[in-house]
């Protein structure tokens, strides 16, 4: 994929190069619709759900900052904070001042978003090994 960045904006795709993003978006959607659909299914929103997993797949812990979160979801922080609070009411994160700095919240799971988390996840990681190559070695290309 490197190398396709450095393709200047003006050039144009060639017919395969159309094909193989038509394909990915395709496979993309079909994912992400699987996702909201087990997502639901659970209880829960998409957004719940990205946020529980990048809580819990934050490199080198098992909590990450609300400012942490804004970041892994691209949104804003004042978002963000609602997006825990809906969570924190629905028994699924709990809030925890840190002992480094008490500016900072870490947000952490509660055996509830943890018990639904890893049910859910382990649904998408056997959704996404179906696609194969698409997800595996999409940063190879």
């Amino acid at each position: 994929m490197v190398s396709n960045r450095k393709r200047r904006a003006d050039e144009t795709p060639s017919k395969r190069d159309l094909e193989e993003l038509s394909d990915f978006r395709y496979k993309l959607r079909r994912f992400l619709h699987f996702s909201e659909e087990v997502v639901h299914a659970e209880g829960i929103t998409p957004l719940q759900y990205i946020l529980l997993l990048h809580v819990m797949g934050f490199p080198g812990r098992d909590w990450a900052t609300v400012g942490e979160l804004a970041e892994r979801l691209q949104a804003a922080p004042h978002g963000t904070v609602a997006l825990v609070s809906r969570c924190e009411s629905a028994g699924l994160v709990t809030r925890v001042a840190s002992e480094h700095d008490r500016r900072q919240v870490e947000v952490h799971l509660t055996p509830k978003g943890a018990r639904c988390l890893f049910k859910l996840a382990a649904l998408h990681k056997s959704e996404i090994d179906s696609f194969g190559w698409t997800f595996s070695n999409l940063a190879d290309r």
